[in-house]
């Protein structure tokens, strides 16, 4: 029974990765909308369970003057088919319909709806551009795709859980006291007015400072997670004291919005209380005198002070729900800040999956320069031939990782194409282009997971003996097996850490070539590839990345230029231009910016050392 109810709303149904509405409104109807028949149910089911409790106090009233009017020996023979409704509708119908919102509500709407909020703004997020997530901390934004689901699932089930009970015990106590009397009614109606007012007045000023303590949660969030990504840092640097002060101030802002927000819930409360108070008081205050003179019965007196407690019980928990509403309202508007900013880097309508036959790139006047008025990289022009090893070489701030990262199309361009093989990347599939495309990094981040888990993301469908290949090719196989995590898990089953932390930089590195070997894709990026590896190391890597190189269109940078010295061109680039080309030894020999950096550096850091001794003496 629970299984059935839980299989209502399937999470993961599937659906296309689609920016959600900005408007709030259509935000919350992108995801109920693909639910509806769930709330349709939970909204007949609320409604029904309110009425039954009206009927119930009325229930109440009808006995009492029955057994005014009634001789006992003689009461359930004549009201006897009256009470057996009455059992059925208590002990029957009102477990029945709680029990179906029940299961509804806790089997069907919370974990799924949840989650499927989640696991859609999830796949929206993880495909916005790598400038992006550059922007923001990564705690916050984690933050806001998890609190979004359950804020949007809370404001939506309270709505739909007050919303029957707020109606049909309004009306349908209206009705029962103007049938008494109409007097009744009187204290009731000015009560909902007031209770009306007090909400519209203070629930959007509740919500506006939640909205405010959402954003400060998030910014601490943020903040905290910050510190422990970059632990390492804190501690090199001695700075706990310094990162106390930085989350203190965070801790500080949260705890004033909150207790801002509060004040206003007080506040309200108060207000609250005070006019049920007065209801109660009024409203039997004047049935008793009604009764005094013979218009009610007391039947009527008990309905009226039953209801009435009713509706003071309720008042408050009506109060608390709107409040929660709201306040889940302003957490769904700070996590559609970023759960609905449009994707800056996309797929065309009519983009197909990049095709490398043989590997060619051009760059054809390409113009980027990150938004700043200075350009970075300016109408550079350069065509690297298919099965070519080029070298870019250039200082730091040159424009050699932008031009790498415009051709894997982590930004669009300002002006220009980039072409593989005649085909525009802006014009292909992002997903086809990276897939093309191998990548080792200066600054490799491994995932949290196994190592037999990262090596294989190179290439999802490989098996142990390839990944055991891979690793043997990249001498990860040297100490792989002598791994063990906290769990007690060895080898390839050993997890690495956040970011790859439990690994020296060598370590990472060479896991990171191995995954990049088991990729084997057609074009080869390496920046600054082995710079965390010893000389031993990568004079041993060396060879297999020549054979891994071997038929593919590479593009290397590195400022050990010994690495590079063997392409088989050389392009120089200063201030986002091309300023020298060529092989290494003409380099040497044209007396340019290249000859200037290789005489500094005199083959790699040995011949660094040399020189430093020579001018010592």
């Amino acid at each position: 029974m629970f299984a059935w109810f839980e299989r209502r709303i399937d999470p993961f149904k599937p659906a296309p990765v689609a920016q959600p509405p900005a408007g709030l409104i259509a935000f919350y109807w992108h995801f109920i909308r693909q639910v509806w028949p769930t709330f349709v149910v939970l909204m007949a089911t609320g409604g029904t369970v309110a009425l039954l409790e009206v009927a119930m106090f009325r229930y109440i009233g009808q006995i009492i003057d029955l057994l005014k009017t009634t001789a006992p020996a003689d009461f359930f023979a004549q009201e006897g088919t009256s009470l057996l409704v009455m059992a059925v509708v208590v002990l029957v119908l009102r477990p029945l319909c709680g029990i179906l919102h029940d299961m509804l509500v806790r089997q069907t709407v919370v974990p799924s709806l949840t989650n499927l909020v989640r696991w859609q703004s999830h796949r929206y997020l993880v495909r916005q551009s790598l400038s992006f997530f550059q922007n923001d901390f990564a705690g916050r934004l984690a933050n806001r795709v998890l609190q979004t689901g359950v804020s949007l699932r809370e404001s939506v089930m309270e709505t739909v859980n007050s919303l029957w009970f707020v109606i049909v015990y309004a009306v349908s106590a209206v009705i029962l006291f103007a049938q008494a009397d109409p007097l009744l009614a009187v204290p009731l109606l000015v009560w909902m007015g007031l209770y009306v007012v007090t909400l519209r007045v203070m629930v959007p000023r509740i919500r506006d400072r939640a909205r405010a303590a959402s954003e400060s949660r998030s910014a601490l969030t943020g903040r905290i997670v910050d510190s422990y990504t970059n632990i390492t840092t804190v501690k090199l640097f001695a700075h706990a004291e310094r990162e106390d002060a930085y989350v203190r101030r965070a801790v500080a802002r949260n705890t004033d919005a909150i207790r801002a927000q509060l004040r206003l819930v007080t506040v309200m409360s108060g207000i609250i209380a005070v006019l049920n108070c007065a209801l109660i008081g009024a409203t039997v205050g004047l049935a008793v005198w009604l009764w005094t003179q013979g218009a009610v019965t007391q039947g009527a007196i008990a309905l009226t002070a039953g209801l009435a407690i009713r509706i003071y019980n309720m008042s408050g928990w009506i109060m608390w729900v709107v409040t929660g509403i709201f306040e889940n309202v302003g957490v769904v508007q700070e996590g559609m800040e970023t759960l609905a900013r449009p994707h800056t880097v996309i797929d065309r309508p009519d983009a197909r999956p990049l095709a490398v036959a043989r590997g060619e790139i051009a760059f054809d006047h390409v113009r980027f320069h990150y938004g700043r008025e200075s350009g970075v990289i300016d109408d550079l022009s350069l065509v690297v031939r298919p099965g070519e090893r080029l070298g870019l070489v250039g200082r730091s701030g040159a424009g050699k990782s932008t031009l790498v990262n415009l051709l894997l199309r982590f930004h669009d361009l300002e002006g220009g194409r980039i072409l593989i093989d005649g085909q525009d990347i802006a014009q292909v599939e992002q997903e086809s282009l990276r897939a093309a495309i191998g990548v080792v990094t200066q600054d490799t981040s491994l995932l949290h997971r196994s190592v037999r888990d990262n090596i294989r993301y190179g290439r999802p469908e490989a098996d142990d003996g390839m990944i055991a290949a891979a690793a043997a090719r990249a001498h990860a196989d040297l100490f792989i097996p002598d791994l063990v995590d906290p769990r007690g898990r060895q080898g390839l089953e050993a997890h690495v850490g956040e970011r790859g932390v439990k690994l020296s930089g060598g370590q990472r590195q060479r896991v990171a070539i191995a995954r990049v070997l088991l990729k084997d894709a057609p074009i080869l990026v390496l920046d600054e590839a082995t710079s965390a590896l010893d000389s031993e190391v990568e004079a041993a890597i060396q060879e297999d990345l020549d054979t891994l190189m071997d038929g593919k269109t590479v593009i290397a940078i590195a400022h050990r230029l010994s690495t590079i010295a063997r392409m088989d061109r050389l392009v120089v680039m200063d201030q986002g231009r091309i300023v020298e080309v060529g092989t290494h030894a003409e380099l040497v020999a044209s007396g340019g910016i290249y000859a200037g950096l290789w005489k500094r550096q005199s083959g790699g850091f040995l011949g660094d050392l040399a020189h430093e001794a020579q001018a010592a003496d």
